[in-house]
């Protein structure tokens, strides 16, 4: 069965909680000062079972404006939003904030769902449903079926989960094979369990007793019990909500924003290279070095944006750009962010991370665009000879470009195998392990070692050879003296070099 998160969005006090509630039988408001205050404060959660047994998870998230960091926190990992409107205020701010979280996130499928229809008229409704329309005519939206319901009396109710039902076949489930990634929105502690934490599963899947890492700490845990939905089960998928007991960490040292992974998978980072699109509702451009809030996944960060190929990015445009952080993030090549400005706290534009760990790279730079822009739009096989055009004589491991090219070990070693049919690459044995150098780079080291050679030949004609250890510490000490033997063998076969026969 497929698996499937929905969330909420809207503006404060439109009834997502109640239409939840509606929904599941769930009150997802668990706090005691929520309860007080009658509003969302923090994520709610909450199971959902569809009128033909689907099952799914449901997200509800806080609609006042001084939650909405706590709203990006619920939003990343959503397959499909109700976008909540109320039937007696139509359009107001955090709607057309979280209009715009949505799209900058990329979620294709949603429903407009009109609340408390049971508070208007029907001649007022069609009225709301148009103004809604028109809103939605210049958006990703625009498409997004809309449908008015009442959690009171229950109207809609049963149609709209008919709805939720027909779109969640067209989501397209997360990948449950490959490398885990949870997100950690909670964290709390159980008497006579210790550290739990949930999140909803981005990928891979988790079992019992699993060693996995939290980052950015980089501390090693291990998994003691898992449950979905409050059903204790030994395995979690990629798609559904998870809480997780963790053995080995104490509840002060980790937090939301943590991320639970595969060990190995992710590194943390204090720089991204993007793609930026600042919204054309900004108020205001956006300047090189300007401090924002950073949001990705469940994770808030302060940063400084430095503006690649632009002065000052002004509302609706677009480009390449780097984010410094003050602090260290985990995030991976593809993932979508969203930043808001650190004040007035306003969220402002988002995009795409193209590299997760790039050097500093200068401003207003043709070369470092183009690279930018191959890492961003090129196939894996050209992100892999961009690597070696780079530092042609560079010797490298699969697991090195597997890493820099962000991408599976077995899919590199298939590229890396093409070049090598194309001539394009080198292998190189080393301790069964293969490393790889570009074919030019194998031509320069060539020509290199036989201007050296015969510079040496002609100093000393009356000796046979220079010895391997003199040639490398002398003259290419940046290869170690394995990978450096393994490079004069290659040479030697190619009967580019001849080796001095023993006397």
């Amino acid at each position: 069965m497929k698996r499937i998160i929905i969330g909420t969005a809207g503006h404060i006090d439109h009834g997502k909680t109640a239409l939840v509630r509606a929904m599941t039988g769930v009150d997802t408001d668990r706090l005691k000062e929520e309860k007080k205050r009658g509003i969302s404060i923090e994520l709610g959660f909450a199971p959902l079972t569809l009128p033909h047994g689907q099952s799914a998870g449901i997200v509800d998230v806080p609609g006042h404006e001084r939650f909405v960091r706590q709203m990006l926190a619920g939003a990343f990992g959503m397959d499909l939003v109700l976008l909540i409107i109320a039937a007696d205020e139509g359009i107001m701010p955090q709607t057309r904030e979280h209009l715009d979280i949505i799209q900058l996130l990329g979620i294709k499928q949603g429903i407009v769902v009109i609340t408390k229809m049971d508070l208007v008229d029907e001649e007022w409704l069609m009225m709301v449903e148009e103004d809604i329309r028109e809103y939605l005519a210049d958006t990703d939206l625009k498409a997004w079926p809309v449908i008015a319901v009442s959690s009171l009396d229950g109207r809609g109710i049963p149609e709209l989960l008919n709805l939720i039902e027909q779109l969640a076949a067209e989501v397209q489930e997360k990948p449950a094979l490959g490398q885990i990634r949870l997100p950690i929105d909670r964290v709390f502690t159980m008497t006579g369990f210790g550290t739990v934490v949930t999140g909803t599963l981005w990928s891979g899947r988790i079992k019992l007793n699993d060693a996995l890492q939290v980052l950015p700490q980089e501390q090693t845990v291990r998994v003691r019990t898992l449950h979905v939905h409050n059903h204790k089960v030994e395995e979690a998928l990629a798609g559904q909500r998870v809480a997780v007991n963790l053995q080995g960490i104490d509840i002060s040292d980790i937090q939301r924003g943590n991320v639970l992974a595969s060990p190995g998978f992710l590194k943390p980072t204090h720089r991204v290279s993007a793609n930026l699109r600042l919204l054309k509702s900004s108020p205001r451009p956006l300047k090189n070095w300007a401090r924002v809030r950073f949001h990705l996944g469940t994770d808030e960060c302060l940063g400084r944006v430095v503006l690649l190929e632009h002065d000052e990015l002004q509302p609706g445009g677009q480009g390449y750009v780097q984010i410094v952080m003050e602090e260290p993030v985990v995030c991976a090549k593809g993932d979508r962010f969203v930043i808001r400005f650190y004040s007035p706290v306003t969220t402002i534009g988002g995009g795409t991370v193209i590299d997760p760990h790039p050097p500093k790279q200068k401003r207003f730079n043709e070369a470092v665009l183009e690279e930018i822009a191959v890492k961003e739009e090129g196939d894996l096989l050209e992100v892999v000879m961009q690597e070696f055009n780079k530092r042609p004589d560079r010797i490298v491991s699969v697991e090195e470009l597997s890493a820099t090219a962000h991408s599976g070990t077995e899919e590199t070693e298939e590229i890396l195998a093409e070049l090598h049919r194309q001539g394009l690459v080198q292998p190189l044995r080393v301790e069964s392990r293969d490393l790889y150098i570009s074919s030019l780079g194998l031509e320069q080291n060539t020509q290199r070692i036989t201007q050296v050679l015969a510079e040496y030949h002609r100093r000393y004609p009356l000796r046979r050879g220079f010895p391997r250890e003199e040639l490398r510490s002398r003259h290419f000490k940046q290869y170690p003296v394995k990978v450096f033997n393994a490079l004069l063998g290659v040479l030697e076969e190619k009967k580019s070099l001849r080796p001095t026969p023993p006397r």
